[in-house]
Formats: C-alpha cells, sequence, structure tokens
C-alpha cells in the first residue's frame, strides 16, 4: 500500500469526529502540521497527526496531499500573528504553526517567511520561559478542540505551550495524565508541573501550574487563578470550579 500523506496549507484545518461540517469538532491542524491519510471519503480524509497520533477527519481541500514528505522539523512561528507569504500571497498563520516548508518550493507552493523563528530544539526550559510562553495565550478564547491562540481548549493549550519547549504531550487531558510523573503534595509542585482535574472520576480538565498556589489553564478564557488541594479557586468569583486530581512532571 502507497501512504499518502497530508500537510495543512491554510491557517487552520478543523479536525471532526466524523466526516460532516455539522459533527464535533475535536482538534485541528496549524499551518504546516502533517499526518497520514487512513480514508478517504467525498472530499473528506481521515488523518493520523505525526505530531501526537490524534485520528480525525479534516477537510482534504484545505491540505496538500502527497506520497513524499519534506522533513518535519521542531520550528515554529514566534507571533501572536505571524505573516507568510504563499505564492507570493499573504496569509496570516497563528503562533506555534510550523515552519518546515518555510524558504522552500514544494508541490507548486512556494514558501517565504521572515518573522521570528522559534526553534524548540534548543528551547530553554526554566520557569521565566514557561511562564513567557504560557502568558502568550492570556485571554485566548475556549474553544472545543481548538489548539491556537485563535481559540483554544484546556489540553490543546498544555500541549502548545510544551510543544514549544519541544515536550510532546498527547491531545487530550485523559492521555496526557498517563504521561510523566507524579507528584504526591501540591507543596512540591514546581512551575511546569500539569495539575488534573476529574469529574465523576474522569479526567477532564489540565493546566498548567506557576507554583504551589497558581495555575494558567483555559477555562472560558485562557487565565490565571489559585489553587489548593482541593482545587482551582476562580479568581474572580472566589468559586471553586475544579476538583483536583494528580499532579504530573513532565520535566525533567
Amino acid at each position: 500500500m502507497q501512504y499518502k500523506y497530508a500537510i495543512c496549507k491554510l491557517p487552520i484545518a478543523q479536525v471532526r469526529l466524523l466526516p460532516d461540517h455539522r459533527d464535533e469538532l475535536t482538534s485541528q491542524y496549524l499551518f504546516g502540521e502533517q499526518g497520514t491519510i487512513m480514508e478517504e471519503q467525498n472530499g473528506w480524509i481521515l488523518l493520523q497527526q505525526h505530531f501526537d497520533g490524534y485520528i480525525g477527519w479534516c477537510r482534504s481541500n484545505q491540505f496538500f496531499i502527497t506520497t513524499e514528505l519534506p522533513e518535519e522539523k521542531n520550528i515554529y512561528t514566534g507571533e501572536w500573528v505571524n505573516s507568510i507569504m504563499i505564492n507570493n500571497q499573504k496569509m496570516m498563520v497563528p503562533y506555534g504553526s510550523n515552519l518546515s516548508l518555510a524558504n522552500a518550493s514544494y508541490n507548486g507552493m512556494d514558501v517565504k517567511y521572515e518573522g521570528v523563528v522559534i526553534d524548540a530544539a534548543n528551547a530553554t526550559i526554566d520557569e521565566e520561559n514557561i511562564k513567557r510562553i504560557s502568558s502568550l495565550f492570556l485571554n485566548t478564547t475556549y474553544l472545543w478542540g481548538g489548539k491556537s491562540v485563535f481559540g483554544i481548549d484546556c489540553s490543546g493549550y498544555v500541549q502548545t505551550v510544551f510543544k514549544m519547549l519541544n515536550i510532546a504531550l498527547l491531545r487530550d487531558a485523559k492521555l496526557q495524565v498517563g504521561q510523566g510523573e507524579a507528584i504526591g503534595f501540591l507543596q512540591e509542585a514546581r512551575c511546569g508541573d500539569l495539575a488534573f482535574f476529574d469529574e465523576a472520576d474522569e479526567i477532564m480538565h489540565v493546566g498548567i501550574l506557576l507554583n504551589d498556589h497558581e495555575i494558567i489553564h483555559s477555562s472560558g478564557n485562557v487565565r490565571i487563578d489559585k489553587i489548593d488541594a482541593q482545587g482551582i479557586i476562580n479568581t474572580d468569583t472566589g468559586r471553586r470550579t475544579h476538583r483536583l486530581r494528580v499532579i504530573k512532571r513532565v520535566i525533567v
């Protein structure tokens, strides 16, 4: 079998549970991200994303379809929004878009990019950089299945922040909770640890700890709230919103 591959050619391409525009949005591809085509159906392709293995349906006309792929490098756009030229036409792409195709010609597509480049492989992993990257998303609206500064969900937010640190996390909170090392007490937490929250004994939410009493997460919008041993306390209302289940450390 000759595998076919797909490369996102738009700022964002939606991933849906079923091949229907009305069906649930489960994730997204950002510009330059790649996947393997598993099935084709009436203008839809079932893709397995190379970065995290996530599977879902996308519109084929939002991707370059190819039998050979360029090397997917861990280099990304570094501004909140970025101007990229495709065949001399400007396109605005979000923070964290993949630049493996940049400044090259591929399948009739001439890509030019002169903006800020983040080389994740050489990222500094320390408290200052974790806070800098995570704060870029502050006040981004919550979007179920979203993973960009134009709209993002809790696990997409955590995944994207860590992608920029060259740390690969899975797509959903219930999968991410299986990664890393468990931390016994909140008092032992440090900046960059992940806190997971449950509802009816199922992991439903995740955020990034800034210290042992603050968390940054996507809930309504990307925001900083208080946290204690029981869970999250909304800083605006004083109400408890999420019940803490476990803390995991993925930065070793």
